[in-house]
């Protein structure tokens, strides 16, 4: 795969990680596919711990996404994804408490960036105004941005190419990659990276679990 465009495969069906992960995982960790993620919901936390330090023994970069909205929800994921010795915390609204917690903790943080609401999330906001805020988060140090670009209410397209030409830290374009002519778009933007989780359970692209990451992979590449 291209340096500059992973896929991250979310082991989540409509924003809440499934309870079967860790057989999916097992059945997949020799595909294609490096980086692993989940939501912060429902699974327990001592089955999260054991998914994730498997994964990291399987030679995987990890992701937790956190689709919370206030500070202390958000904090409490950032706490979550160092107790279980993630990678990445993907997800939550912006908070400086949040930022300073990742940077002590010497956790990559890729927080959301607009106005993001319900689960499964949707993004609002005018774009300008959504690179903007970015820009303020990117001069505060963090990793790179979880951007929900098509869970946007207004032009997906057009927010997803400005946002990647104007930020020059990683972007993960997270949310409804679910077809053919979406990873032809994503190809097209070249983000950091993209998250596939439903379009996986829900067979968009035809096979097995292990079948459809490679599938994508194999259509990155070419």
């Amino acid at each position: 795969m291209k340096e500059n465009l992973n896929l991250i495969v979310m082991l989540t069906h409509n924003d809440k990680t499934v309870k079967n992960s860790f057989k999916i995982f097992e059945e997949c960790r020799n595909s294609k596919a490096k980086l692993w993620g989940f939501k912060e919901k429902p699974l327990p936390v001592d089955e999260m711990k054991k998914l994730y330090k498997y994964m990291k023994k399987c030679g995987k970069m990890t992701f937790l996404e956190v689709v919370e909205y206030t500070e202390k929800e958000g904090l409490e994921g950032a706490k979550l994804a160092v107790e279980c010795g993630c990678d990445i915390l993907m997800g939550t609204v912006f908070f400086d408490s949040i930022n300073e917690f990742c940077k002590s903790n010497n956790l990559k943080y890729m927080p959301f960036v607009g106005k993001v609401t319900q689960r499964p999330s949707i993004l609002e906001g005018d774009i300008n105004e959504i690179i903007a805020e970015a820009k303020e988060y990117q001069k505060k140090g963090v990793y790179g941005f979880d951007l929900l670009g098509y869970r946007y209410v207004g032009d997906a397209v057009e927010l997803n190419k400005k946002f990647v030409e104007e930020i020059e830290i990683p972007v993960c374009l997270a949310g409804s990659i679910n077809s053919y002519m979406r990873l032809d778009e994503v190809k097209n933007v070249k983000p950091w990276a993209f998250t596939i989780g439903s379009a996986f359970f829900e067979n968009k692209f035809d096979g097995t679990f292990k079948e459809q990451i490679n599938k994508v992979y194999e259509y990155i590449e070419n």
